[in-house]
C-alpha cells in the first residue's frame, strides 16, 4: 500500500503592502507610551504582534534588548521561557507575557531535576545549554547558547571538556559538525521543525527548481543536508538580501515570513512545508493574540516572577553568552 501525499497549495508571500494601524494595534502603542513599556516580540509572532513590536528578532538579539532596556515594563511576545529570560537580567522590572501557557516543547524536554542527575552521574560535564530551556535549567548550566551563536559559544570552551549539550539534539548536532567538537546530546527536539521532511521539501522544489532553500539548524539532519544554508531566523534576513534569486523557500516556522516580507520587500518567500500542511506553525507562539497583548498592557499581567536563588544562578551562564557573543 502506497501513502498518499495530502495535496496543497504552496503558501506564497509577495511583497508586503504597509497597512494603517487597526483600532487596537494603536490602542497598544498608546498602553507603550503610557506604561513606559517596551515591546519585545519573536520572529515567530503573528503579524499584527509584529507591527506594534518595538524590537523583532531572534533569541539572541531579544536577549540583548532585554539586558538594555530603559523600560520600566517588558512586555515579552514569545513563550515563556524567553520572558523569563528578560526576568533573569531585569530582576527589577515588571516582566509580563501576554500568555503564561505559551511553553515550548523543547523546554519541556528537559526537565530540570532529570538534568541534576544526569549530571550528577557524570560529573565534570561543561554544558551547554541552547535558551530554549527553562530558568531551572540555565541555572545548572555553564554557559547559554542561541541558534545564531552556538557555533562562536562553543569555540570558546576549552578543548579539554566533554559537552553536553542540551536539550536540542538536532541544533547539538549541528553545531558539533560545524565546530568539530563532539558533544553529548539530550535527546530533545522542536516539534515544529522536525516535521519538515526531505520529501515535503522536494516537492516544494519540483515547483520552484530555482529558488533556494534556507533552514533552521533545528531541523533534522536530512533536512538540512538538502538546504542550501542553515542559520538561526536573524541570519536568514542576510541570506535573503543577498542571495541573488527572487524567490526563497523559507524552511522555519512561518512567521518568520512576516519579517523577511518587511525586511526584504523586494522578493518572495515560500513557507516550507511537512508532509500533511502547506506551512508549519507553533501552537505555543500562537497563543500570543493582539487582544491578550493589549490586556497584558492593561493589567500588567500575567507576570513572570521566579525565586532568587534559581534567577542568580541562571544569570551566569546568560552574561557569560552575552559576554562571549560580544567577543
Amino acid at each position: 500500500m502506497t501513502l498518499e501525499l495530502f495535496e496543497y497549495q504552496p503558501l506564497v508571500f509577495g511583497p508586503e503592502k504597509t497597512a494603517p494601524f487597526s483600532d487596537i494595534e494603536e490602542e497598544i502603542l498608546a498602553l507603550k507610551k503610557e506604561k513606559n513599556a517596551v515591546l519585545l516580540a519573536h520572529n515567530y509572532q503573528i503579524e499584527s504582534i509584529q507591527r506594534v513590536a518595538d524590537f523583532v528578532g531572534d533569541s539572541l538579539g531579544l536577549a540583548y534588548k532585554a539586558a538594555e532596556t530603559d523600560a520600566d515594563v517588558i512586555l515579552f511576545c514569545g513563550v515563556h521561557f524567553m520572558a523569563e529570560t528578560a526576568k533573569i537580567v531585569n530582576p527589577e522590572k515588571i516582566v509580563v507575557l501576554p500568555d503564561l501557557e505559551a511553553g515550548c516543547s523543547l523546554s519541556d524536554s528537559c526537565p530540570a531535576d532529570k538534568l541534576a542527575a544526569y549530571k550528577e552521574a557524570n560529573p565534570g560535564l561543561y554544558v551547554v545549554a541552547y535558551i530554549n530551556c527553562s530558568a531551572a535549567v540555565k541555572a545548572l548550566s555553564d554557559v547559554i547558547c542561541t541558534s545564531g551563536n552556538a557555533v562562536q559559544i562553543v569555540k570558546h570552551i576549552p578543548e579539554d571538556r566533554e559537552i553536553l549539550f542540551v536539550p536540542d539534539q538536532n541544533l547539538g548536532q549541528w553545531v558539533s559538525g560545524q565546530t568539530g567538537r563532539p558533544m553529548r546530546l539530550w535527546p530533545g527536539s522542536c516539534y515544529v521543525h522536525v516535521l519538515f521532511t526531505v520529501r515535503s521539501l522536494e516537492r516544494i522544489r519540483e515547483q520552484y527548481p530555482q529558488a533556494p532553500i534556507v533552514a533552521h539548524p533545528e531541523c533534522v539532519e536530512t533536512v538540512r543536508d538538502m538546504a542550501d544554508e542553515v542559520c538561526s531566523t536573524e541570519k536568514m534576513i542576510g541570506f535573503a538580501r543577498e542571495h541573488p534569486a527572487e524567490t526563497i523557500i523559507v524552511v522555519t516556522e512561518t512567521g518568520m515570513i512576516h519579517r523577511l516580507r518587511r525586511e526584504v520587500p523586494e522578493k518572495t518567500f515560500i513557507a516550507g512545508p511537512t508532509d500533511t500542511c502547506a506551512c508549519n506553525e507553533c501552537r505555543f507562539m500562537k497563543m500570543n493574540t493582539i487582544e491578550k497583548t493589549r490586556d497584558a498592557l492593561i493589567n500588567l499581567q500575567p507576570r513572570i516572577e521566579m525565586p532568587d536563588d534559581t534567577r542568580l544562578a541562571a544569570s551566569k551562564p546568560i552574561k557569560r553568552m552575552l559576554d562571549w557573543s560580544r567577543q
